[in-house]
């Protein structure tokens, strides 16, 4: 009996120590995987921070799943602040299995030009996105005509992501020579595919021009306004180099009370302030560089048109005619009766 009890006891006790250590490992395995993440996001953001030339790719790691908020807003306007106009050209109605083009213009004033990353001036870049309703996707260069072949050019299309072949992205490209961008898309044959159908479909186009003025970080670029971060007087402006060769501006801020507040201010922006200047928190400290550059996007219609529909609409115009014809001459022949009848 007692030999039982101890088997019993010492069994509990296996369980137990099983059960700790296999919960001491979970432990240690989320530990590592928390640790690895934070690992990875610092050195991706900070130690290798991607160029500002980026766009629209950014918006492909930012939002995988789509450009387009639920608010409509494409998301590339959450680093181009500023307002720009966009146009898009696409057919009314396309048929099933057919090779179209739309057109994205991206105007702007080709003399311009923005504030490189360096602080340097240097024309305008262009991107643009293409959001095409479902099974709609670029050519391939077999089905393009000579004449299309030579409007896209070497254009440099990119699906959004492996399965959203509809989402077209391209950029970023010298504005001088991209003002317009001739996307040449093939359409889906419902005949084909049973998750198409025949009617009208929405198109959703986004395009920037010059360098964003946030970066998807939540930073700010150097194509942007800087304010004073506290109420107080410019004590000091100096110029600082970092070790990757960056140089930027540092205000010192002397508050009426407290410690000296620092403004680093990249090359770039102009400063409008000067030692020994009172600010107020706000306070524009430089202007703001960014001429032309900006976002704009547009909403299109188009209609996948069912042929056999069209020929059957042809037809019906044509009996409807036939039948107004058939009624006038009918009108005239009873007039030339009626007229008879009243001679006799």
């Amino acid at each position: 009996m007692t030999n039982s009890i101890v088997a019993l006891i010492e069994m509990r006790n296996a369980l137990l120590i099983a059960r700790l250590t296999r919960s001491a490992r979970a432990i240690v395995k989320i530990l590592l995987i928390a640790i690895a993440t934070v690992t990875f996001y610092f050195t991706s953001d900070l130690a290798l921070p991607q160029s500002a030339a980026a766009y629209p790719f950014w918006a492909q790691e930012t939002y995988p799943e789509t450009p387009r908020e639920p608010t409509g807003r494409i998301v590339c306007a959450n680093c181009h602040l500023a307002a720009k106009p966009t146009e898009v050209e696409v057919p009314q109605s396309v048929l099933p299995d057919t090779v179209f083009k739309a057109v994205v213009k991206i105007p702007y004033d080709l003399g311009a030009q923005q504030v490189g990353a360096d602080g340097s001036k240097a024309g305008l870049n262009v991107g643009a996105v293409l959001m095409l309703p479902e099974g709609f996707k670029i050519a391939p260069e077999d089905r393009l005509s000579e004449e299309l072949k030579k409007e896209v050019g070497d254009t440099p299309f990119q699906p959004y992501s492996e399965d959203k072949e509809n989402i077209v992205i391209v950029g970023p490209l010298p504005g001088e020579q991209y003002q317009e961008i001739v996307f040449p898309v093939l359409s889906p044959n419902p005949a084909t595919d049973k998750n198409i159908h025949f009617g009208k479909y929405s198109v959703h186009v986004g395009a920037n021009r010059g360098r964003g003025q946030v970066y998807p970080t939540g930073e700010k670029s150097n194509n942007t306004v800087y304010n004073a971060s506290a109420t107080g007087t410019i004590t000091k402006i100096a110029k600082e180099e970092d070790a990757d060769g960056n140089v930027k501006y540092l205000v010192n801020i002397q508050p009426e009370s407290g410690d000296v507040v620092v403004d680093p201010i990249p090359l770039g922006p102009e400063l409008l302030v000067s030692e020994g200047q009172t600010v107020k928190t706000g306070d524009a400290l430089t202007n703001n560089p960014n001429v032309v550059g900006g976002f704009g996007q547009k909403d299109a219609e188009i209609v996948l048109q069912d042929a056999s529909r069209v020929k059957w609409m042809i037809a019906f115009i044509a009996l409807v005619m036939l039948a107004q014809v058939m009624l006038v001459l009918k009108k005239k022949q009873v007039e030339k009766v009626q007229a008879a009848e009243m001679n006799f």
